[in-house]
Order: structure tokens, then sequence, then C-alpha cells
């Protein structure tokens, strides 16, 4: 078996702002169309008490997406809810055709997210009414035949850690809305409408979210570029390639999305490096080597750090944001797929075993920690030493099987793997989790 089959990872990166549109204090994912993730207000260091938990149908991967008090977010059972945060009560529901991994963007009334049906759809986030639909040329995820050389070779092999759709940005400044395809597309619609404004095409699946920042739109493409291009006519200004693998069907590329700010951009590869970009031309600033570990969690930034979380490493990266330099890395308990959300000198993330962490950014020591009801339950049964061991959790069975990655999953994702990224609002931290509950957690 590839080492590359232990390796297992992934993240994403889903972006969702509220009413406020671009404003950083909107309080929902990452808040702000250049994907920051600082949240301005109080200085919280550590959890409360759960206030409520709700239960979806299935897998949680999407990020919640706060307004107005209201919860808004999408689950593998297809539906997108719609709930009252002081109650943890639904208030609506709607059906898709697919798995609904976007995390919504809300803004004037309206709730934009993507399906794995190929549909990104806009609904009134009042009562869930569609208001329009538009159809891209379809969504899937990545794989291959015989994927990282797993058996038997001639059947096609869903890349298990491809959990991600692209959300939508909306430009308030033009109304436009902008995401990614699996059918290799970033398309800009009238936000209105959802007529077609232009499209650019790449040569791989788009699962990252757009940034926008000084009129351009940053993303990454599964073909393994970082594409820089206008917001307002879809004409690519550059592009910057990050580094193939010689294994046959590792599935290497971009889905980690991009960060912006101080005239850089930054994010992680499959790779196994963290890049900053110069903003206006795409050459390199610096980039970290993870020593082969994928880097898929979206970065956060405030001031001069911004932080990472890795894969096979576990590790929870912070640098200075200009030179590159380390600072800091703090281990966690497995994969980082949760791209942290910081509030003050505080950092939030989610690992793969089900436990939400809070990180000192100055000191790089944690000082809290919640975990979901499932890590609860079976940790004991599933973890080695409380920390996720593959070679473990595959003794005795035979690993150059598919069907054995996937049996693994399976059984990994009955500790409520924290995939969902956190966001932060009065007080409360709200993310999803792989055993279907969406978590809403007092902080202090």
């Amino acid at each position: 078996m590839s080492k590359y089959l232990l390796i297992i990872i992934s993240l994403w990166l889903n972006i969702a702002f509220g009413q406020t549109g671009a404003s950083a204090l909107s309080p929902v994912f990452h808040a702000n169309t250049t994907h920051t993730g600082f949240y301005t207000g109080k200085n919280y260091t550590s959890f409360g008490g759960l206030r409520w938990k709700f239960k979806a149908k299935g897998k949680i991967f999407s990020s919640p997406a706060i307004s107005r008090g209201v919860a808004y977010f999408g689950s593998e059972d297809h539906d997108v809810y719609a709930i009252d945060v002081k109650t943890g009560k639904q208030l609506w529901i709607f059906i898709t055709g697919g798995a609904v991994n976007s995390s919504p963007a809300v803004f004037n009334a309206m709730v934009y997210f993507g399906s794995f049906d190929g549909y990104c759809y806009a609904l009134n986030s009042k009562t869930g009414a569609l208001i329009w639909k538009f159809k891209t040329g379809g969504e899937k995820k990545v794989g291959a035949k015989g994927l990282w050389t797993m058996k038997p070779h001639d059947q096609y092999m869903v890349d298990l850690y491809d959990f991600f759709l692209s959300s939508p940005v909306l430009d308030d400044n033009n109304h436009n809305l902008y995401f990614g395809s699996g059918d290799g597309n970033l398309y800009a619609l009238d936000a209105g409408s959802g007529k077609l404004k232009w499209v650019f095409k790449t040569k791989g699946l788009i699962h990252t979210s757009p940034a926008l920042y000084n009129g351009k739109l940053y993303f990454g493409s599964w073909d393994t570029y970082m594409y820089a291009v206008d917001a307002g006519t879809g004409k690519l200004v550059w592009k910057f390639k990050t580094g193939d693998q010689p294994v046959v069907h590792l599935m290497e590329g971009i889905q980690a999305s991009a960060v912006c700010a101080n005239g850089l951009v930054y994010f992680g590869a499959r790779d196994g490096y963290f890049y900053a970009l110069n903003a206006a031309t795409g050459k390199l600033a610096w980039k970290y080597s993870a020593n082969g570990s994928w880097i898929l969690a979206t970065a956060a930034i405030k001031d001069d750090i911004v932080c990472t979380g890795t894969s096979d490493t576990f590790l929870f990266l912070a640098f200075d944001a200009k030179t590159g330099k380390q600072k800091f890395k703090f281990k966690a308990n497995g994969y980082i797929y949760s791209s942290p959300a910081i509030a003050g000198n505080t950092a939030f993330f989610g690992d793969f075993t089900g436990k939400l962490f809070a990180i000192n950014l100055i000191s790089g020591k944690q000082t809290g920690q919640f975990t979901t009801k499932g890590r609860d339950s079976y940790a004991s049964k599933l973890l080695n030493k409380d920390t996720l061991d593959y070679n473990s959790l595959s003794k005795g069975k035979n690993n150059e099987l598919y069907s054995s990655s996937v049996i693994i999953m399976n059984e990994l994702y009955t500790l409520g793997p924290i995939v969902s990224s956190p966001v932060i609002d009065k007080g409360v931290v709200y993310f999803g989790s792989a055993d279907g509950d969406l978590y809403a957690v007092s902080l202090k």
C-alpha cells in the first residue's frame, strides 16, 4: 500500500458571510470575502457548556452561516436547514437532489449555496422558498481508477477525502455571486436573478471557494493551479502552479481556499506546501514544507500571524505572515481539515477525532477543548492513546483494497469528526460534525 493511502486528509473550506456583505463584522464563517477568519470583539479563550445541538439526517461538512439570529447550514442528507440560534429549533428546511457540502452565503434576505445535484440555489432566508437555481455542467467528487494504486485496479474509486463543494461569495459592489464547480468552471452570476455573467474554465474540478480581494478572485483547482481572475470580466490575471506527485492517481491539487491580506495570497495544497504569493503578480513570496503532508485547511490571519493545519502530521501551525518564519506548532489528535476561527488572541478549530481546540496565538498553548458526542462514545475503541492511528485501525485488513479504506473511514465517522469550520457569534461557537449534529457551545 502506498504511504499516501496512510496519509489521509482533507478539508475544505467553505465560505459564507452575512447581511453586512463584505464587512468583517459579519458573524459568519471567515467573516468576509477575503477569508481572513478573524472576528472582532471579545477575546474568548475557552469553552463553556453546550447550549444545544441539532440533529440533521446526514453528516455535516458544510460550515454554518449565522445571520440575524438564524444558523444556516447544509448536510449530506441533501437538505439545507435554518435553525433559531437561541433555541436550536428548526425554522425551515429545503431539500435538494444531492449532498449539500457547500457553506451558505447570506445577503439581502437571500441564502446562496451549491449542491452535489449540480445546481447553485438562491432561497428566501426567512421562508426557505426557492427564488432561483442555476444549473452547472455537473458536480462530482475527485476520483480515478486504481486510486492510490489500490485494487481492483480497473475500479473507479472516489477520493474519500474530497469532502467539500465550492461555497459562493457575493460582491456587494456589483451584486455578482461567484462560485466554482466540479465541471471545472468558476461562475459569476447576477445574485438577484441567477443569470450568468461570465464563466472561467480550468482543467480540474473547483471545490475551493473564491476569495475576493482588490477586484480579483483567487481560487485553486484540482489541476494544481492557483488562479487570479478579474472579478468584473472573468479574465485571467495570472496563475501559479503547485507541485505534481510522481505517484499515479495520487490526486494532487488544491483543496484549501485562498486567504488574502497584506498584499499576499495564502493557501495550502496537496503537494505538501503552504504558499504565500504576491497578490498582484502571482510571484512566490515564501513557502513552507509540511514534509509531504497535505495542507487542506483554509488559513486564518490576524495582524502579522497566519495559521493553518496539516493532515497526517496533525499540526496547527502559525507563521509570520510576511516572512513565513514559524512562530509555533501545536499537535492535535488527528487530521486538521477544519479552518480556524480567530477571536482576540485565540484560534478555534476542530480535528478528525471530534475535538474542538482553543489555542493561544501568542504562546501556542492550548487553553480549552470540547468534544463531540461521537468522540465521547467511541474514542476508547478507535483511538490509540487518544490519537488517530491509521496503522492500528487498518490492522487485520487488506490495505491494498479500496473497500478497506471505505470501512476504516466509516469507523472514523462514528467519532464525530469536525470537518466543518467553526463560526463565532455573540459568545457562542457553532460548528457541524460528521455525527450529523450542529453544535452551539458557549465561549468564555
